[in-house]
């Protein structure tokens, strides 16, 4: 059976929680509060029996909801974005808080996450990228676990060689999704996209339907904004990764799906969030240009609580994944202690470089 990134993470964390190291790292790193990160929130299903590489973008309901009453009985206070940022600038350390963003613009967000926000009356912030209102999108990791997941070969050209997996097993499906997609990942936006098309085309995967079954519509995106709880923030046209666009286009990203929302929805777009958002996919030079384009704050998926210290990095904002890999309430009393981030950032509180 293959082992997955995902298996070890959860050993480590294990292995953390139950020995109780991490009490030594409350109150010095528990922070003044986090912003945590969504994307699905959908019941758990395995379309593919066995492999199903994008569950960590996949929150259920239950898990949500149990996520929510964990921080409101440990009186974290849940604020908007909008509010977090404000506690950060002005140093606010009275009382620790929770803001939550969902990335994408999924039909669930509206379906079924935001009956369970209403429950908690808890503000949450959803990063839109327009292409996927219009249905329009390459949703390219979707693609290529469709395409995996349906055939016993898959065949493809990586760094001008053309390899063909065998993909009968789980253990090789995911090997073959694993080296794909990191390869995807790395290329340049243009070329990522021509050669999910072409694998598209040659393994009959329709793109557009695959982005159409997921996504919400303007209408379902104007009925969630209408909610007093919901605040829009933008995350690109194409959800594309900032840093491997020429900077004339990364601006346009930036600069047309803050238009396109706030023409469509009649609202000022403050806040922005980067696409993948690891140090690859955006760095200092997308820092600046969000700052520089008037935005308030923007957040990434490096991985941290916040600090007074980020006063100075408002737009390289860290966040706390709540990974479907990970839906255990233990692992959000080992987030609010701050130690697997400690850890993972070498004991610096800012990872903004």
């Amino acid at each position: 059976m293959a082992i997955k990134k995902s298996d070890i993470i959860r050993a480590g964390l294990s292995t953390l929680y139950h020995s109780g190291i991490y009490r030594a790292f409350e109150g010095t790193w528990s922070g003044m509060g986090a912003i945590f990160m969504l994307h699905h929130i959908r019941p758990q299903v395995e379309p593919f029996p066995g492999f199903h590489p994008n569950s960590c973008l996949e929150t259920t309901p239950d898990f949500l909801d149990a996520v929510l009453a964990r921080l409101k009985a440990q009186a974290i206070e849940f604020v908007s974005l909008t509010e977090a940022v404000a506690r950060i600038r002005s140093g606010d350390t009275s009382s620790r808080f929770a803001a939550i963003t969902i990335d994408d613009g999924y039909r669930d967000n509206l379906e079924q996450a935001l009956p369970i926000f209403r429950k908690y009356d808890c503000p949450f912030t959803v990063f839109i990228a327009t292409k996927i209102i219009d249905g329009e999108a390459v949703l390219w990791w979707l693609a290529l676990e469709k395409i995996v997941a349906e055939n016993d070969t898959v065949s493809t050209r990586i760094d001008g060689v053309e390899k063909t997996f065998q993909t009968t097993s789980t253990g090789e499906k995911l090997a073959a999704y694993e080296e794909i997609y990191w390869y995807l990942r790395r290329v340049s936006e243009d070329k990522q996209r021509r050669k999910i098309m072409n694998l598209c085309c040659r393994y009959q995967v329709n793109l557009a339907q695959l982005c159409r079954q997921q996504a919400m519509g303007w209408d379902q995106l104007r009925a969630l904004q209408a909610d007093p709880l919901v605040d829009i923030g933008a995350h690109t046209v194409n959800h594309a990764a900032l840093a491997k666009l020429p900077e004339d286009v990364a601006r346009q990203e930036i600069v047309l799906s803050k238009r396109r929302l706030e023409d469509e929805l009649g609202i000022e777009v403050e806040h922005f969030c980067y696409p993948y958002g690891d140090p690859g996919s955006a760095g200092v030079r997308e820092f600046e240009m969000v700052r520089d384009l008037g935005m308030t704050a923007a957040v990434t998926t490096r991985k941290g609580l916040l600090y007074p210290e980020h006063v100075d990095h408002m737009f390289a904002l860290p966040r706390v994944s709540l990974n479907g890999d990970y839906q255990s309430l233990h692992y959000i009393d080992l987030y609010l202690s701050g130690a697997p981030f400690a850890l993972w950032n070498k004991f610096q509180k800012v990872n903004a470089a």
